[in-house]
């Protein structure tokens, strides 16, 4: 009798257990898959509608307008007179679907009022423009036209507006990339057009929930990266460059790169610091040359403060934006690092390539971070060279403008001084960028200093070469550029011959103390035949 009952206990405790086994997995089964289901819910979300554009925030267009440059500048101070003192004003009119804005026109609570750009360059006086768009649109049909603002009559009481530049596109809210007058992998740069009249500069986004301006579709259908979260921020492929970067400029984000070697436009800044300089429009394949520029206080007296002026740069950079190469100068750039350009340095009545001075200012003025990306200009009293300050690299530019150096070379007008000054710089310029005597028999001819027979011989053989790096046009004012090898016997292309990596590398010369131009006998022929190859592949 004990002994059944023993057995029906037992069996009623297994039942209880077993009981209790099926309630605990029960609870355990939909505990897990309410996680499974928490966790795989993002997932599904993300890669739930594949054709959707914008289904985390509302739908608009934004038009940043970086930045708008004359191009008239360099046609009128090359004429005598005052005209280039004058600087145009104009405005620019946005319409994103119909939705027109007219930059001139500003009105708020306040009041109302019109408002020019009036500069030869709007460097940092950037604009954005944001248009609501309906939801699930696929493209947007925009244009940007520069509108000139122009006094006439006798008295100029007068004014009319007459359109300089107009750029038609059509934005892709799939891809985010945009079509038309100006396209990805063209001639000038994707978000640059170079017109006739005007440069311009901008950026065309959509609103996007992870502010990485890659569009919702193009994460979840091309990407495959999750479009809640912030790509600018994240490199998968670990080399050194975020996944926002990449995407614009057509890189693999997921695939491994050396962008600390890749250089596909051989302007000698790799892609890792094409990266660092986006800011400051930096295109990896568009050629860029950065120069910083620093000036140099007055000494007293007749003396002046030394800088480089904005006319001076504008003819520089207008030169070179001929030539499809983009030139970036920082004379004091808002935003710019420690010691970036724009300084005015100690004075000094004479810098030379060996007395230290440029030394002191490469290591003090110039900042570590842009060695190797910049060059450094200083616009000084008296000197004039490009030599090099660290090792014997070429990246060390000087000019002198001071009262006497000017007079001499006939800067008796403001037009003169910056005209002239332009030519120095683009004469130094061109050294760092491989234009040297010993490559370049008609470059720094010395017969400048050593009378007429001298300069007759010079003349018959290289009289030809019309270049800034030929002392006999250097300061011709009505000339300023280089040659492009169409004058005849004994001209040089220069713009052929440029390369753009030269002043990150170790010169084959050393222009020690005893260093006599041309200096032909210093130098390999290989170096020669090499310098040439890399000018004529630098496109």
């Amino acid at each position: 009798m004990y002994l059944k009952y023993k057995q029906k206990l037992m069996v009623g405790v297994i039942l209880i257990i077993v009981a209790c086994l099926v309630i605990s997995s029960v609870f355990v089964t939909e505990f897990l898959i309410k996680e499974e289901k928490e966790e795989v819910e993002p997932i599904e979300e993300i890669l739930y509608d594949l054709d959707a554009i914008s289904p985390y925030t509302n739908q608009g267009l934004i038009i940043e307008i970086l930045r708008m440059r004359h191009r008239g500048l360099l046609d009128t101070i090359m004429r005598r007179g005052n005209s280039w003192k004058t600087k145009p004003m104009f405005y620019f009119i946005t319409n994103m679907d119909g939705l027109e804005y007219i930059s001139k026109d500003v009105e708020a609570a306040s009041g109302k009022s019109q408002v020019f750009f009036e500069t030869w360059d709007s460097i940092f006086q950037e604009n954005k423009i944001p248009r609501d768009v309906e939801e699930e649109q696929l493209t947007s049909e925009v244009t940007l036209t520069i509108m000139e603002h122009k006094k006439i009559g006798i008295l100029g009481l007068r004014s009319q507006n007459e359109e300089k530049e107009k750029i038609t596109l059509t934005y892709d809210y799939k891809t985010g990339r945009w079509e038309g007058d100006d396209y990805f992998n063209d001639s000038d740069g994707y978000g640059h057009y170079l017109g006739d009249s005007y440069e311009i500069w901008f950026n065309l986004y959509q609103t996007d929930y992870d502010g990485d301006a890659i569009p919702y579709w193009t994460e979840v259908n091309l990407l495959k990266t999750n479009p809640k979260v912030d790509d600018s921020k994240l490199d998968p492929d670990n080399d050194g460059i975020p996944t926002t970067w990449e995407w614009k400029w057509g890189y693999n984000h997921s695939k491994y790169d050396n962008h600390s070697t890749l250089d596909p436009d051989n302007d000698g800044l790799e892609n890792i610091e094409e990266y660092k300089m986006a800011k400051w429009f930096a295109n990896p394949f568009s050629q860029d040359i950065y120069i910083e520029a620093d000036g140099m206080k007055k000494s007293g007296g007749l003396d002046y403060n030394h800088v480089f002026w904005e006319e001076s740069q504008q003819i520089l950079i207008e030169r070179f934006a001929s030539h499809g190469i983009n030139v970036y100068i920082d004379d004091g750039w808002p935003g710019g690092p420690i010691n970036g350009g724009g300084e005015l340095l100690p004075s000094y009545d004479v810098i030379s390539q060996e007395s230290g001075i440029m030394l002191q200012f490469y290591n003090n003025h110039f900042s570590d971070d842009r060695k190797g990306i910049f060059r450094y200009l200083v616009v000084a009293k008296s000197g004039g060279f490009c030599h090099p300050s660290k090792f014997n690299r070429y990246d060390t530019l000087t000019v002198a403008t001071g009262p006497k150096v000017i007079l001499l070379r006939g800067g008796f007008t403001k037009r003169a001084c910056r005209v002239l000054e332009a030519a120095m710089v683009m004469h130094e310029l061109g050294h760092s960028l491989g234009i040297a005597p010993w490559n370049v028999g008609g470059c720094d001819n010395s017969s400048w200093l050593e009378g007429k027979q001298a300069k007759k011989e010079y003349l018959d053989e290289w009289g030809n070469y019309k270049s800034v790096m030929n002392y006999y046009y250097i300061y011709d004012k009505s000339m300023i550029d280089y040659s492009d090898g169409t004058h005849g016997d004994g001209d040089v292309d220069d713009w052929n011959l440029f390369n753009l990596t030269f002043f990150q590398d170790e010169a084959r010369v050393i222009e020690d103390p005893g260093f006599e131009l041309p200096g032909q006998e210093e130098i390999s022929l290989r170096h020669i035949i090499s310098t040439n190859i890399k000018g004529f592949f630098r496109r």
